[in-house]
């Protein structure tokens, strides 16, 4: 069984700039993807259905089934537009992730899109109260712009490279010639970070010159600065923090 795609429209998308955020490490990418789509008042374009995707259903409160999916939503943003690839899932197996990245990325290409963002997180297994926001290009005449929107470049980092979605669709970007970029804020991995995912998105509105209110993750920030002096404590009485440094 090959990936499908199901479509809800088929518009007339300018030179989009593609936007992957799916989960991964405290799905920092995955929160500033959902909340840009969503206050961008994102329309649903597309869902990808692979037998790479868990074999499972998501059931709602109606008690309605949701096979499990990538979708992706369209959005403008002034001289373009966005095209976000969102869901709940990434592929379950490292050919699977090449397999469903490529069956998305192809069917984007036609669109021709002008640029290629991938979202993440890099887990650095330590709670993080001031989150870094680091890079990774396609072309070094990226930086600039980048380092101007609050967006790092560190020799180095992120350590062990990037994997899943975010990696697959920025060496795609590579290959063909379109140019990319991983935009990828740090996080401890211990929960849904969404300070990191705060940062991750005010450097990426601010690269592509669009607003987007993310005050709304405020409560969850405060939640989580509750959270991580709960950590601290448990840790400073001799709890050992593992090693969890990834990203996708």
């Amino acid at each position: 069984m090959a990936s499908f795609v199901r479509y809800e429209c088929r518009p007339a998308l300018r030179r989009p700039v593609i936007i992957e955020g799916l989960p991964g490490v405290g799905n920092v990418g995955k929160l500033a993807a959902d909340l840009m789509a969503e206050k961008l008042g994102a329309e649903l374009m597309a869902r990808i259905y692979s037998p790479e995707l868990p074999p499972q259903v998501i059931v709602d409160d109606d008690c309605v089934a949701q096979p499990a999916c990538c979708e992706v939503w369209y959005a403008d943003i002034g001289d373009r537009d966005a095209v976000f690839i969102l869901g709940d899932f990434q592929a379950t197996t490292p050919n699977g992730q090449y397999i469903l990245s490529e069956d998305t990325f192809r069917m984007l290409l036609g669109y021709d899109p002008s640029l290629i963002v991938t979202l993440g997180g890099y887990g650095t297994g330590q709670l993080v109260p001031a989150p870094r926001v680091l890079g990774v290009v396609s072309e070094p005449d990226m930086k600039p712009r980048l380092e101007q929107a609050g967006v790092g470049f560190y020799p180095g980092e992120p350590q062990g490279g990037i994997v899943g979605a975010a990696a697959m669709f920025l060496g795609f970007g590579k290959i063909y010639g379109i140019e990319s970029v991983c935009i990828i804020g740090e996080t401890s991995g211990y929960i849904a970070d969404y300070r990191s995912a705060r940062n991750v998105l005010d450097a990426l509105c601010a690269y592509l010159g669009v607003h987007v209110d993310t005050s709304s993750y405020s409560e969850q920030i405060e939640q989580i600065d509750s959270a991580s002096a709960m950590l601290t404590s448990e840790s400073q009485d001799g709890g050992e923090e593992e090693d969890l440094v990834y990203i996708r």
